[in-house]
């Protein structure tokens, strides 16, 4: 089947009324014009799964009650017009159960991180997606970012040689206030661990800390001796963590995370010091990645320029000088996807180590990072294996 002479359909669980990165999923879903919203399921509560429908312009009898009902009805559907994959932007401990149903029905899956409420549930989703053979997309976003995939090369074709020392940190204040008791749901679920899991900050942030360290230096954390602190009353899940890591490579690393850290927004740096070179790129102005060589003078690379590798040019939209961002970076994971699942479609899957978007493996990955800091953390913070 030829899937190139059509735009791919896409369903969605979660991203109601109140909710943040729904929103987020469908702009960047239709920044391409590669993809349709054609159907969702955007709330527990009917009444704003309804209201949702009708602002996005959706068939009405498309707008399901409970996402077993989406799953099973759009079965049903021809090929073609039945949606070709979900997107779940749900609460943690919805991640899974969600992923299971439209598996079992048949349908590939765009996930939000972390990417399950507990670390049994993504080794059992590993499983699922593997025996399917579906496709598996998480969105850690900032893997789409052209200077983030250009660093990536940089140490994958050896240029900077071995890692010796990475700092990576995401901090924020955006839970400096109790927001959770003023009515905000963003804050309500996220420190609630029914629905956030064992992790807080750890999940929410911590995940895509690892996996952006390990996605551009390639070289994995072997152990880590993780603290966590909670300094808002009644909140039972971690605010603020740093830890030490230790790299497979045998380089050395430091994590700190915190959304209770006055004056930030949205702090995500990462510094990398290798044998040959180091990089600094931050995430509140990502067009922009420091090189530096011992005894040489500083480059600053921009977006857009002849001299990155093409792994930047690829994901690079605009001409130089015009900023792009978060939105541009989320819709570079989209574009991956939708090429993965227009391969499985046309009956030729791509095999997953092809994939240019985050996968169920690096949602179990994150998941172990939360187990081990976690259990660092219990145990007096000791170093604890992540391999």
């Amino acid at each position: 089947m030829d899937s190139w002479n059509r735009k791919l359909k896409m369903g969605m669980v979660g991203g109601g009324q109140g909710a943040f990165i729904g929103g987020v999923h469908r702009m960047v879903a239709a920044l391409d014009q590669q993809i349709e919203l054609v159907a969702g399921c955007f709330s527990r509560d009917p009444e704003n799964t309804k209201t949702t429908g009708k602002q996005l312009y959706l068939d009405p009898s498309r707008c399901y009650a409970s996402y077993e009902e989406m799953a099973k009805s759009e079965s049903k559907l021809p090929e073609g017009e039945r949606i070709d994959f979900v997107s779940i932007v749900t609460p943690n401990n919805l991640h899974f159960p969600i992923a299971k149903v439209f598996i079992e029905q048949g349908f590939h899956i765009v996930c939000d991180k972390p990417m399950t409420y507990n670390l049994e549930e993504a080794e059992e989703l590993v499983k699922l997606v593997e025996s399917s053979g579906l496709v598996f997309g998480l969105t850690h976003n900032y893997t789409g970012h052209p200077l983030i995939r250009h660093a990536r090369e940089l140490f994958r074709t050896g240029e900077m040689g071995q890692v010796r020392k990475v700092i990576v940190e995401y901090l924020q204040d955006f839970l400096m206030v109790p927001h959770e008791k003023l009515g905000q749901k963003q804050a309500a679920w996220r420190v609630d661990p029914a629905q956030s899991g064992a992790g807080g900050t750890l999940g929410d942030v911590g995940t895509h800390c690892v996996n952006l360290l390990e996605y551009v230096t390639g070289d994995p954390i072997k152990e880590l001796c993780a603290d966590r602190s909670t300094f808002l009353p009644d909140r039972k899940l971690d605010e603020d963590v740093n830890a030490l890591l230790r790299l497979k490579g045998g380089g050395k690393g430091v994590l700190t995370i915190s959304q209770v850290a006055t004056g930030e927004e949205n702090g995500l740096t990462l510094r990398v010091h290798a044998e040959k070179g180091a990089i600094l790129w931050k995430q509140e102005n990502p067009n922009y990645l420091e090189l530096y060589r011992y005894g040489e003078p500083r480059q600053t690379l921009t977006r857009g320029q002849g001299y990155l590798s093409d792994a930047a040019s690829e994901c690079t939209r605009v001409p130089t000088g015009h900023p792009e961002g978060y939105l541009e970076a989320f819709a570079t994971l989209y574009c991956g996807i939708v090429e993965a699942i227009r391969a499985h479609i046309d009956g030729n899957p791509m095999p997953t180590e092809d994939y240019r978007f985050p996968t169920v493996y690096d949602g179990l990955r994150g998941m172990k990072f939360i187990s081990k800091a976690v259990e660092s953390c219990e145990k007096g913070s000791v170093w604890v294996s992540l391999s």
